[in-house]
């Protein structure tokens, strides 16, 4: 394999077990695998010159629903709370077809690895009766297009409007034809080797769409295949609401009674729990995907990350759908998680680094990661670096671990690197053609509201 001496770099931010920030270092990277790191000139193939530039973990990314990039910015919906706005998005989404998945997702990654994110978990859950059968496979054609590492769902929804669910008949399945595809997708894609850019989750839409039955065999299933679990949980008191009328229980006791719970589980959101919850997670390993973005848009509420930091409850950075954010930017949303927390606990709230490791290390540990999340020998060569003489960053360079949380870096990586290549370059991605991309993609987005 060859080799890529990434020197000169102004400073390194690890994020490794010591936390340590080096100044003036270098990076060695064989093939995929970071090889050294330090301030020693190693020799190599290519030589990639980081004078002037923060290095950072790539991030990563624990929750997104890449389709509705193409329902973003819609005036209809702006105002809307969590129910209301899905019931009113569904009539859109009914139309998806695999044209519309693949470039829905060339655009979404694209955006997340142009700002730092080297690893993007994506919940898919939409499947209409026709068309759908190979939605997840276009996920990771266009994935490997990019370069971008993707831990894809098979999502789900099994309880329609007629059975007392949210959605509508039309965009449910039975559990048969859910498992069948969730078995043929574990095989087709699960690769569970050091480096692996494939990955496969279950991952049941949420507990207002799908039926008891659902969670329970996907839980069995999961296990028996090996690969992780996640839904959505305690988004909304719509949502604790519904629990207690139609089950008689919280939303956590419900999904334990289900059998999810523990270190292969992890729920987006997760903002209405209790602290006796809290301390339950903890003590479980059950893992939370914070989307301080899309709570915010929608109203759903604040997380309350700083107890789960001190109860110990595994914790990862997420941007949510494209429809609730309204983008797919990691870098915004560690800077609004910064000030959404210290607006609403003070000296409570998180700091710059602590959200810096939620999106990092944090979120490989949710996704049952070893080795990303860091920069450190033996780990994957994911990172990001950013250009810091710049206007904008003067007089903000004394705190690069704080930096992206109390500053913030409002414009795409000046390099971004996943398991050794470069993926994108002074804010264009470097494997695929963005004009083509982006042409072919708004036709496919303004036929998609058209035909609804």
């Amino acid at each position: 394999m060859s080799t890529t001496l990434i020197k000169n770099a102004k400073s390194i931010i690890t994020v490794d077990d010591a936390d340590r920030i080096l100044w003036d270092a270098n990076i060695l990277i064989d093939g995929r695998e970071i090889t050294y790191i330090g301030t020693e000139t190693k020799q190599a193939d290519s030589v990639i010159d980081a004078s002037g530039c923060f290095i950072y973990p790539g991030l990563i990314n624990t929750h997104h629903h890449l389709y509705q990039t193409f329902t973003r910015n819609l005036p209809q919906v702006q105002n809307m709370e969590l129910f209301p706005w899905l019931s009113a998005l569904y009539e859109i989404w009914r139309g998806l077809n695999e044209e519309c998945i693949y470039y829905s997702s060339l655009v979404g990654m694209g955006e997340l690895l142009k700002y730092g994110c080297t690893t993007c978990m994506d919940h898919h859950y939409v499947f209409p009766r026709e068309g759908s059968q190979y939605f997840i496979d276009q996920q990771f054609l266009a994935a490997k297009e990019l370069g971008m590492r993707l831990h894809a769902s098979r999502g789900s929804m099994s309880r329609g409007k007629s059975d007392g669910g949210l959605p509508p008949d039309d965009l449910v399945q039975d559990i048969d034809t859910i498992m069948k595809d969730s078995q043929r997708l574990v095989r087709l894609y699960h690769d569970r080797s050091a480096f692996s850019m494939n990955q496969m989750v279950l991952a049941p839409c949420s507990p207002f769409s799908v039926t008891t039955g659902l969670l329970q065999e996907s839980a069995e299933l999961a296990r028996s295949l090996g690969v992780r679990l996640h839904t959505h949980l305690c988004e909304t008191k719509d949502e604790e609401a519904y629990c207690l009328e139609v089950y008689g229980m919280r939303p956590l006791s419900y999904m334990e009674s289900c059998g999810w719970t523990g270190s292969d589980v992890w729920f987006a959101h997760g903002i209405h729990f209790n602290d006796e919850e809290l301390a339950f997670l903890a003590k479980t390993g059950t893992g939370v995907a914070h989307c301080p973005v899309s709570n915010m848009k929608l109203s759903s509420g604040v997380c309350n990350i700083p107890d789960m930091l001190k109860y110990g409850v595994p914790v990862g950075l997420a941007v949510d759908g494209s429809a609730s954010n309204d983008c797919s930017n990691l870098l915004a949303e560690i800077r609004a998680a910064y000030l959404m927390h210290r607006l609403h606990f003070g000296r409570r709230a998180p700091s710059g680094y602590d959200l810096l490791k939620i999106a990092t290390r944090g979120s490989a540990s949710i996704l049952g990661r070893n080795d990303i999340g860091s920069l450190a020998v033996g780990k994957a060569a994911d990172l990001f670096m950013i250009d810091t003489s710049l206007l904008e960053l003067t007089g903000a360079l004394s705190d690069p671990g704080c930096l992206l949380g109390t500053v913030g870096y409002s414009r795409p990586a000046k390099m971004v690197m996943v398991n050794g290549q470069v993926v994108s370059e002074n804010g264009t991605l470097t494997k695929v053609d963005e004009p083509v991309i982006r042409e072919r993609a708004e036709i496919l987005a303004a036929d998609l509201l058209i035909r609804a």
